[in-house]
């Protein structure tokens, strides 16, 4: 963006000042993620940068860490718990925040913020106030130290963001399209899947990256929650942080890194593609 040509001196000043000042809080919020990178391939078992690395000495440099990961019967049963629990909470998530948004969508719905409030209140209510309740809660039903008790904890956490992302989706929705569907003779279930759902889609997708994206980082319900075999990559992460602190840990949050990269930029494709689909140009 360049600046108009009537721009004086101070519009200038505050033009580069604004812009400068961002790029410090972007460099203050990615330089510590960014650091994690390089240090994953450090073949010394250390957290900081050796001289070698320094000079750019090719045998400083290895992918001794990730091997390690690949070999550590702990990471993989992290890697695979965290895809199973990340999977069925992102499911469970992604179905119930679509019909819940779906309902709050209806203008003669009674109560109306008081309910999305109340839905989205996991994201408000600190995570260590809900893990707790969650606790007490499943522990009276049995499943507590089990898997069934993450997923369903995660699909609580991921639930708002799929109602957030599909009702901001909704709120260009045309509700003719669905009373004509009906007037034609089509069921609810025909309207939604032939009608709702292709044009809802990118707002439940980019919903159901979101919630898949939390389950990943959550660590907090598992450590209230999990047991021996339940046990995460952010529970693992974290216990190797006090138990044996090892480099390992760096190549597991480096890819951690490149999977948030990737939804991310999922995510964005989907935003504007869901913007095009309702003739938004940028």
């Amino acid at each position: 963006m360049s600046l108009p040509s009537y721009t004086g001196p101070v519009g200038r000043v505050w033009f580069y000042s604004v812009r400068g000042f961002a790029l410090l809080v972007l460099l203050f919020l990615v330089l510590p993620i960014i650091v994690i990178t390089p240090l994953s391939f450090n073949v010394e078992p250390y957290f900081s940068f050796t001289s070698g690395m320094l000079h750019l000495d090719p045998e400083a440099f290895s992918l001794r860490w990730y091997r390690e990961l690949l070999e550590d019967p702990l990471w993989i049963l992290s890697f695979k718990n965290s895809l199973l629990i990340a999977t069925c909470s992102t499911v469970i998530a992604t179905a119930l925040g679509t019909v819940a948004a779906l309902g709050l969508s209806r203008s003669n719905l009674p109560f109306k913020r008081l309910l999305m409030g109340t839905l989205i209140s996991p994201m408000i209510v600190p995570v260590i106030i809900s893990s707790a309740g969650m606790y007490f809660f499943y522990s009276t039903l049995g499943i507590a130290q089990s898997h069934l008790g993450i997923i369903l904890a995660h699909a609580v956490l991921g639930t708002p963001f799929v109602i957030i992302t599909v009702t901001a989706t909704l709120v260009g929705y045309d509700h003719s399209l669905t009373r004509a569907a009906a007037s034609l003779g089509a069921s609810s279930t025909y309207t939604f899947f032939r009608v709702t759902f292709p044009i809802i889609r990118p707002g439940i997708i980019s919903g159901a990256l979101f919630a898949l994206v939390t389950s990943f980082d959550e660590a907090v319900v598992v450590l209230f929650l999990g047991g021996v075999e339940q046990r995460t990559i952010p529970r693992q992460m974290w216990s190797g942080m006090r138990e044996q602190i090892s480099p390992t840990i760096l190549a597991a949050a480096t890819l951690l890194i490149l999977g948030s990269v990737l939804l991310l930029v999922a995510i964005e494709f989907l935003r504007r593609r869901s913007l095009r689909m309702r003739g938004i140009r940028e």
